[in-house]
């Protein structure tokens, strides 16, 4: 229960936002390197942009409290 509430507060505090990604953050940096490293785009499924759908998609606490159950 506790890694439910407490994961997406930590990806939150990474820059991983229901608005995006936030400027000058572990989170930019990260997908500035994904996208270097790619040549100019993002791969699906790498770290980075699992992260980013997760802050974004921004649970509720009524979500996460149905997902616990």
């Amino acid at each position: 229960g506790v890694a439910l509430v407490g994961l997406p507060v930590f990806i939150g505090a990474l820059g991983f936002t229901g608005a995006g990604i936030a400027a000058g953050t572990i989170a930019a940096k990260m997908m500035s390197a994904a996208a270097v490293a790619e040549g100019g785009g993002v791969a699906l499924g790498i770290t980075a942009g699992v992260l980013k759908t997760i802050g974004a998609a921004s649970f509720s606490f009524g979500a996460k409290t149905g997902l616990k159950s």
